[in-house]
């Protein structure tokens, strides 16, 4: 096949303009091109007034690549070679069954490579399946009544179930195929694998992960929800079982030599527990800040123009940083247009946001969160878990500061420029389902963090018109878009106790859905290659 890369499309065309394209840049009669293949779609909106799409399509040619290649002499085009994904050979040799704690995107593609090779996985998720998890959540965000076991960050699917089901990754990894084609495979729009912004949404994602849970299961493997590890059985440096409790409070023990982590980056209980166990921990540097949230409609205006609101553009995105002078990196991070802001606490008495957008992203306003770096350094303490303890602390602060209900503190955009508290608010609807409370979000973030976010926006107003609308809400407090710990393992994926593999974002190896599926993958790979017979 032949790779051409950026064929642009009019925005009042349509793709059938692909093979005349194609033919165009290899000089060609169109005849001789038998299939297109898209393989990235994106917007170019540089032009308000000539706003287009960017294609780089693949096309089967009949003929002589080279010679054609030769003829065209086109810088775009090159020979393009599709790499199927290579599995290892299985070496393992161990009877006994691998366990995976966790089923969030690590979890279930490290399941489900295990499955297929006959291992039959035991995974254990201390949140509820995809369909009653939905319900616990909806009924917190209405009643305010929080399951610490099952929420929007435990459960079937991980954290990215209540999100945007966003598939951008700032990776680069041969596995990134893989793992498309798998959400592909199981029920994902098929445009993730060509979108130049991929997402699922929250409304749709579930399903994917259902049917990836049901392929487990058809192969041997087993899911059991609402069982959460509360011990690993260690014996000579190397791991010989687990203790894991049921939602009765029933405790089991179970013997393995190998597991697999994919805790998520709040399972904070057990990354305390791994301490007391003495797996080596470190600190990791994280983020902090706030979500901002806009007008869907002023965000689409400033992206696009005059073309906002048609359809085959859809919701505007962006994505910015900045680096203000003497101060911390700022940028927006896991933006959702046309989505929500949710309430995503785990533990009792602490609010934490994120943002939620379903697959049609036509909600009302669009929001992003802004963050800023932090450093170990920074932290206070030497300490491994002084990270979570930061955390943890504001969290609290947000809560006692929106009135111990479980309501979001938040505070306008122009107020908080201007050093101002919040007393009320203005057209721009907060579209937290907890509620929110005006405030001054500055006596819930340290300082140094809220500096640099108020000179950030400032210069993110200069990049995208109206960023720094005053009436454009900040709702705090967002904690969790990475692990502030890492569980160190070594080139063959385990840690210092033996058959223990830490993986994902809840050990600091990945930062979203893809990057964290990913890592899964290459786990699940190593478990294949370990020849250590069990004992």
């Amino acid at each position: 096949m032949i790779r051409i890369n950026e064929i642009k499309i009019p925005l009042d065309s349509d793709e059938n303009l692909l093979k005349a394209k194609a033919a165009k840049a290899l000089r060609s009669d169109e005849s001789i091109i038998k299939s297109v293949r898209i393989l990235k779609k994106a917007i170019d909106s540089r032009k308000k007034s000539d706003i287009c799409f960017v294609y780089n399509i693949a096309v089967d040619i009949a003929g002589d690549e080279n010679k054609i290649l030769r003829r065209a002499s086109n810088s775009k085009a090159g020979l393009y070679e599709i790499k199927p994904y290579e599995k290892p050979d299985n070496r393992r040799k161990s009877e006994l069954r691998p366990v995976i704690v966790g089923f969030g995107p690590a979890g279930f593609t490290a399941g489900l490579i295990l499955a297929r090779e006959g291992l039959r996985p035991l995974i254990i998720e201390r949140g509820a399946d995809v369909e009653t998890r939905t319900a616990q959540v909806k009924d917190f965000w209405n009643r305010r009544h929080l399951n610490p076991q099952s929420n929007v960050q435990f459960g079937e699917g991980g954290a990215g179930t209540f999100s945007d089901g966003k598939l951008t990754t700032g990776i680069k990894d041969p596995f990134i195929t893989k793992v498309i084609d798998e959400l592909i495979n199981h029920g994902a729009p098929e445009e993730i694998a060509y979108s130049a912004t991929p997402h699922i949404g929250t409304d749709r994602l579930g399903a994917v992960v259902k049917a990836i849970r049901e392929e487990i299961i058809s192969l041997g493997g087993e899911v059991r929800f609402n069982t959460r590890l509360t011990d690993i059985i260690i014996a000579n440096k190397s791991v010989q079982g687990i203790t894991f409790e049921d939602i009765n409070g029933n405790k089991t023990d179970f013997e393995t030599d190998t597991l697999l982590l994919c805790i998520g980056h709040s399972a904070r209980d057990t990354v305390e527990m791994l301490y007391k166990r003495g797996f080596e921990i470190v600190q990791k540097p994280f983020s902090m800040g706030v979500r901002i949230e806009h007008p869907r409609e002023l965000i689409d205006k400033a992206q696009f123009g005059d073309c906002a609101g048609n359809p085959k553009l859809g919701a505007a995105v962006y994505k910015m940083a900045c680096h203000p002078e003497h101060g911390r990196g700022a940028y927006t991070f896991c933006m959702c247009p046309g989505g929500t802001v949710v309430c995503a606490s785990s533990e009792e008495n602490r609010v934490v946001v994120n943002g939620m957008s379903e697959y049609a992203r036509d909600g009302e306003n669009s929001n992003s969160a802004l963050l800023v770096g932090i450093e170990p350094e920074n932290f206070g303490s030497d300490h491994p878990l002084a990270g979570i303890e930061i955390q943890r602390n504001i969290e609290s602060k947000a809560f006692e500061a929106a009135g111990g209900d479980y309501s979001a503190p938040c505070q306008l955009v122009g107020d908080f420029l201007a050093g101002n508290r919040s007393t009320k608010l203005s057209f721009v609807k907060p579209s937290c389902p907890t509620g929110v409370v005006p405030g001054d979000i500055r006596k819930i973030l340290p300082e140094r963090i809220t500096d640099t976010m108020a000179t950030a926006i400032v210069k993110m107003d200069k990049m995208l018109s109206g960023f720094a609308l005053p009436d454009a809400v900040l709702t705090a407090p967002e904690t969790r878009s990475s692990s502030p710990v890492r569980i160190l393992r070594n080139d063959i994926y385990q840690s210092n106790i033996r058959g223990v593999y830490p993986c994902g974002e809840g050990a600091g190896y990945a930062g979203g859905i893809v990057s964290a599926a990913v890592d899964g993958i290459r786990c699940a790979h190593a478990v294949l290659l370990d020849e250590t017979d069990d004992m």
